[in-house]
């Protein structure tokens, strides 16, 4: 049984190794195939196998900390602080992805009602971001480096809505003259006149989910656009002027083949796309995992038994030998094309990137906070993090009732603080300077317990370089392919 179409029980190791060699004789075997049969890398084949979304969310390790108190760090932080991440979360879709377990609301209906529904969103949206203005005094001065309206389909909404929303932002927000706003949508809902009102509305940036450009593939992921919409999209954003319009590529998907990826990224170097962000399908609850932020649905992909009903109907799913030679097509295929990649999986055009609001997160000179507003969003500062509502109705309830609606929040202790610096300073994919690190955290060293075991056992695995000249520590090619399991799983 592949790990794919496992129905009630959990893949034995075995089954694991063998989804693992299974490979289009076509395409070379990645090296990194071989490290994961290695038996010392058992936990990491382990850890992809359960196919979690990497780390996109860092946990803290004390649960049931009071939002109260997050609100309090955040502001804290705040006080004195460079550039940081603000999110307007829009969660409105036209429809549901077979893929997709976030938290999404559906609207549907005629024009008018689904203009209304869109804008009770816009304005649930704005009535909380005045919430944390009032809780969190120090995050109207806050400097924005990027502000990052996101969903959902934010692109959905009509004119007017979006028009007050980014308005609203622009006059309430510390936006200054470096600040970037993206705006992220479906690639048929980018219509010329959406695109000329973004432009106009100072926008500079644009993101979409193309996932494919292969129609049968983007049928079965339940996706309602064309691979051609999604040309026209690009083609179209840069004849705006648009100076960076990313696309997210998925791989592992059903039916999709090697080919088909491999025509993913001739397209992408045809249309010379300024960025693309590469993700494997994930079949695990982000909750599960706690990788991610998940709705109260699941993903229909996520179902067993009607995983189970598409391969019983004649549909494959790519096992996980097929899945790493994917992505190594992809990557492989945009370095060479002239893109660089930072943090992993983020690839820009050379000179282009990294991309600023990862940058801002996650590099180890920056590190600085990041606030979400809206449905299911995810906030952090350096001592704590915390996750708002993904259930609409008491989000709703929540926002109506004047509170800031928060639905959990965890706290890091000074150890898990280090871990997660570690954590996202080794995502970028760069050297992780000692330098750096001792000004971070006085009396702490990469070259001493407990880093000095973790990341020997990496160099004698072939997966890191521990350079004591340099005083500095380089992750290996097999290492950068496999630093979302070795960040989860052994720091």
């Amino acid at each position: 049984m592949d790990i794919a179409t496992r129905q009630s029980h959990e893949p034995t190791y075995e089954e694991s190794l063998a989804s693992l060699r299974r490979t289009d004789p076509g395409h070379p075997v990645p090296s990194v195939v071989d490290k994961l049969a290695a038996p010392e890398n058992r936990h990491l084949l382990e850890y992809v196998t359960e196919d979690p979304f990497g780390a996109h969310v860092f946990p803290g390790n004390i649960p049931g900390y009071s939002p109260a108190d997050f609100l309090a760090d955040l502001d804290a932080q705040l006080a004195s602080t460079a550039p940081i991440h603000l999110w307007s979360y829009i969660p409105t879709c036209a429809y549901r992805c077979r893929f997709c377990q976030y938290p999404v609301v559906l609207v549907k209906g005629s024009p008018e009602v689904a203009d209304r529904k869109a804008n009770q969103w816009v304005d649930w949206n704005i009535r909380e971001a005045r919430l944390w203005l009032r809780e969190v005094p120090n995050l109207a001065s806050a400097p924005v480096g990027e502000f990052n309206v996101f969903g959902g389909t934010p692109s959905l909404l009509p004119p007017d809505a979006i028009r007050r929303l980014l308005d609203f932002y622009r006059e309430h927000f510390n936006f200054t003259p470096d600040t970037a706003i993206r705006f992220e949508g479906d690639p048929s809902t980018f219509t010329p006149e959406k695109l000329e009102l973004l432009a106009e509305l100072g926008c500079t940036k644009l993101s979409s989910g193309v996932q494919s450009f292969d129609d049968p593939v983007l049928e079965q992921c339940g996706r309602e656009h064309t691979a051609q919409e999604c040309v026209d999209f690009v083609r179209n954003a840069q004849r705006t002027g648009f100076e960076w319009i990313s696309v997210d590529l998925m791989y592992g998907l059903l039916d999709q083949t090697l080919d088909s990826v491999r025509r993913d990224l001739e397209i992408v170097l045809e249309n010379e796309v300024t960025a693309v962000v590469c993700t494997k399908l994930h079949l695990a609850s982000y909750s599960d995992t706690r990788t991610g932020v998940a709705g109260v649905q699941p993903a229909a992909w996520q179902l067993p038994d009607y995983r189970a009903r598409l391969v019983e109907h004649g549909h494959r799913w790519p096992p996980l030998g097929e899945q790493y030679q994917m992505r190594e097509v992809l990557t492989e295929g945009l370095l060479q094309g002239g893109y660089r990649e930072q943090p992993t999986m983020y690839f820009a055009r050379e000179g282009l990137g990294p991309e600023k609001w990862k940058a801002i997160m996650v590099d180890q000179d920056k590190q600085e906070a990041e606030v979400a507003i809206g449905l299911g969003g995810s906030s952090s500062c350096r001592a704590s993090e915390a996750i708002t509502d993904v259930n609409w109705k008491t989000y709703s309830e929540a926002v109506e009732a004047g509170r800031v609606p928060l639905g959990s929040a965890t706290r890091f202790d000074a150890q898990a603080q280090e871990a997660r610096a570690v954590k996202m300073a080794l995502s970028t994919l760069q050297p992780l300077s000692e330098e750096l690190h001792r000004r971070r955290f006085p009396g702490a060293s990469l070259f001493a317990e407990p880093w000095a075991s973790r990341f020997g056992s990496l160099a004698e695995r072939g997966l890191a370089v521990v350079d004591r000249d340099a005083q500095e520590i380089r992750l290996t090619r097999d290492g950068k392919v496999l630093v979302e399991a070795v960040m989860n799983s052994e720091f």
